[in-house]
């Protein structure tokens, strides 16, 4: 009995795993369509390469079986890159990415799913939304990093603003500024979860909870942003791109 219910219980999460994989491959497939064919490319280079080493050693039939999961975990490989960018290309030019690119941070960082500060906003519509400037907030190891996107003249006023909110509550926080953006002095919305994460660490991981739970003190706003570029929907998601 004990066993027939681990294998009940392992079906669901074994289904909803796969499910998640067919689900990134039908999205990544509709932005690229090419996507099929480097996977099936990825898988097959992997299978020759095995199998030629293994005729070269004596044991093909053995390099074959050993290649043919491997040309599969590469075939996932390659879709979890394509699939990656496919949802960078998405996010670029849209009100709202950088806060989606906030969601490749991995593990240690604690983030604002909507932007702290905005400005230029003149509705909910996302037309409206066109040449507004966003500020989102990250804190980790780095200190306190603002990340913004907009107009240079609404962006850096923002900027201001927030750094000088964090200085009153976090005073001797290291505040690091970050636009988004494909201009000089920019950081493009692909590259912002990397470069964050090369940052050098200075704070402890209690001192980072601790710069957090006085940085909830300030609140944050809850503006209009329009459903197509909500954050919590539009977010770049590392782990269902691997498939776990």
């Amino acid at each position: 009995m004990a066993r027939k219910e681990k294998q009940q219980s392992d079906t669901p999460a074994k289904q909803g795993r796969f499910a998640q994989v067919r689900q990134v491959y039908s999205a990544a497939r509709t932005a690229d369509p090419t996507i099929p064919w480097w996977m099936l490319f990825a898988f097959v280079a992997v299978v020759v390469v095995g199998t030629v080493i293994g005729l070269l050693l004596g044991h093909w039939k053995y390099a074959l079986v050993l290649s043919i999961p491997v040309g599969l975990l590469a075939a996932t490989l390659v879709l979890s890159r394509k699939a990656e960018r496919a949802a960078y290309r998405s996010l670029e030019g849209q009100p709202g990415a950088a806060g989606a690119a906030l969601g490749a941070l991995r593990r240690g960082w604690f983030f604002t799913q909507e932007p702290v500060a905005i400005d230029g906003a003149r509705g909910t519509r996302p037309e409206d939304m066109v040449g507004a400037a966003f500020v989102y907030r990250a804190i980790g190891r780095p200190g306190v990093v603002l990340v913004a996107e907009g107009p240079d003249a609404r962006r850096k006023k923002l900027i201001v603003q927030e750094r000088r909110k964090v200085e009153r509550v976090a005073p001797g926080v290291p505040v690091t500024a970050i636009s988004v953006g494909d201009g000089e002095d920019q950081v493009p919305v692909r590259k912002l979860s990397s470069k964050m994460t090369r940052m050098k660490p200075v704070l402890t991981k209690e001192e980072v909870s601790a710069v957090n739970k006085r940085l909830k003190s300030l609140g944050g706003m809850r503006p209009p942003i329009p459903a197509g570029t909500d954050p919590t929907r539009a977010r770049v998601d590392r782990k269902a791109m691997r498939g776990r």
